[in-house]
């Protein structure tokens, strides 16, 4: 009987129609209002190079392996060997050896996401397995060879916006050539000027170096550091970008600007006796007010990705370095410093539009309730609480954010999804998180819990997937 009941009822692909879609007002919500809006991509890691390039890709291995350090930390938990992940195997045995995990990711998101971009660009419905993978990749591979190249993966997607992460240093010659072709499809830098917040290192000196060269302004004190910063700042805003980006382990101590900092900000330049570690934390978060003035003065948003712990494992870190798949949550205090910085801008005037991302899931309230500070009425949904960022960018982590976002807040104003992702074949995270939304709002409307209006939750829907972010950021689209 139950051999009879598995055999009558899998008769449509896995990823159908209705996927994560439990119920008719679910469904309706998401095929009359939302499953047709583009996209705006306001934080990923593209590469603008191949953007610009309009680069063609010699294989599925090369586009959906390298640089994913999701899939590797699941290859490697299932006991695959690094010479297959990262080392010298060629990429069809990498690809087969990724086909060979992927049963083994059931109940993972990576299950979902591995689906969803097999069968959205490449029409591939069958789930992939070892016996089926040369076909797939051989498949796969010819359409990236014919007509999938960058630009046409982001059209095929409906992708109108896509806003890269650029360090200060970039000379953004990338950004500039695209743009000067005045395509739909925007890209955009975003400013990263993590690695120049002061830091008693060789890295952060070669940083420097690099400022200097691409600013053509000696930095030898803290004036002049943060004069180089934002002459790049108006680079930056000169070619579109209307947003920064930090990732911060926590928000650095709010501190006044101090002759003993002056000094400390010298004796790093000159790699000379270093000041102690608070007093480095003290520079760092002077800085970083600084900067964030600067954003506020020109109307960007500012992002705070906080609470990574990252390269855990040293074997990984000599090995490969960074973004690898070595890193975790970390379970810092956020609240104190969180509030304080934020107030320090906000008693001045100068907190611009904010996003706030946690990593660890500890931190939920504390972040749905710390943007309800700092609302002023100038802006809807002015201070925004982030989509479920890194391992939080999952069914059950997105569903938590909403739903603790709509307790404390208001889900209504929620500037939606990003794919946070080095990969082109990552916007299927878009429709993923499309189907959650209107899944999450078709059960309440079952359950009584809102009224049963398909037209008004219906535009409520689309403004979280795509309106209320065009808006926040100002762009306009045509």
């Amino acid at each position: 009987m139950y051999t009879d009941y598995q055999a009558n009822t899998i008769t449509e692909p896995f990823i159908s129609e209705n996927f994560v879609l439990e119920s008719d007002p679910a469904r309706a919500l998401y095929f009359d209002f939302v499953r047709d809006l583009p996209i705006v991509d306001y934080h990923n890691h593209l590469p603008p190079n191949e953007i610009a390039e309009d680069k063609r890709y010699a294989n599925m291995t090369e586009i959906w392996l390298k640089g994913d350090h999701y899939k590797w930390r699941a290859m490697r938990a299932n006991g695959v060997p690094e010479e297959l992940i990262t080392g010298h195997r060629n990429d069809w045995e990498k690809f087969l050896a990724w086909s060979k995990t992927v049963p083994y990711t059931m109940r993972n998101p990576l299950q979902h996401w591995t689906q969803m971009e097999l069968k959205h660009p490449f029409g591939i419905d069958d789930l992939l397995t070892e016996q089926n993978a040369r076909a797939i990749y051989d498949s796969c591979n010819e359409q990236l060879q014919n007509k999938l190249t960058a630009r046409a993966l982001l059209e095929a997607h409906k992708v109108q916006v896509v806003c890269t992460t650029d360090d200060p240093t970039d000379d953004l010659q990338y950004h500039s050539q695209y743009a000067a072709e005045g395509k739909a499809l925007k890209m955009y830098p975003t400013f990263r000027p993590d690695t120049l917040l002061p830091a008693n290192t060789d890295a952060w000196r070669q940083q420097v170096a690099r400022l200097v060269a691409v600013s053509g302004i000696a930095v030898t004190d803290l004036d002049s550091l943060l004069e180089a910063l934002v002459s790049r700042i108006d680079a930056f805003h000169e070619l579109g970008c209307r947003a920064s980006d930090h990732g911060l382990e926590r928000l650095p101590p709010v501190s006044l600007r101090t002759v003993a900092l002056e000094t400390a900000c010298k004796q790093l330049l000159a790699g000379e006796t270093a000041p102690d570690a608070q007093t480095i934390d003290l520079l760092q978060g002077y800085v970083l007010l600084e900067l964030c003035r600067q954003y506020a003065k020109r109307g960007w948003v500012q992002q705070f990705h906080l609470g990574a712990l990252r390269n855990i494992s040293t074997r990984l870190y000599n090995q490969l370095g960074v973004n690898v798949g070595g890193d975790s949550m970390g379970d810092w205090s956020q609240t104190q410093r969180l509030a304080r910085f934020l107030d320090a801008l906000d008693q001045d005037g100068q907190l611009a539009k904010t996003v706030l991302y946690n990593l660890n899931p500890a931190d939920n309230e504390t972040f749905a309730t710390m943007i309800g500070n700092f609302q002023d009425g100038s802006v809807p949904g002015k201070i925004q609480w982030g989509s479920g960022w890194w391992f939080l960018d999952q069914k059950d982590g997105m569903e938590k954010q909403l739903n603790t976002l709509s307790n404390m807040g208001l889900m209504s104003r929620f500037i939606g999804m990003v794919t946070d992702s080095r990969s082109f074949l990552s916007f299927s995270r878009h429709d993923y998180f499309r189907r959650i939304l209107c899944n999450v709002i078709g059960q309440d409307i079952q359950r009584g819990l809102v009224p049963n209006d398909l037209p008004w939750l219906g535009q409520l829907a689309a403004n979280i997937s795509y309106y209320n972010t065009v808006d926040y950021f100002g762009w306009t689209i045509k």
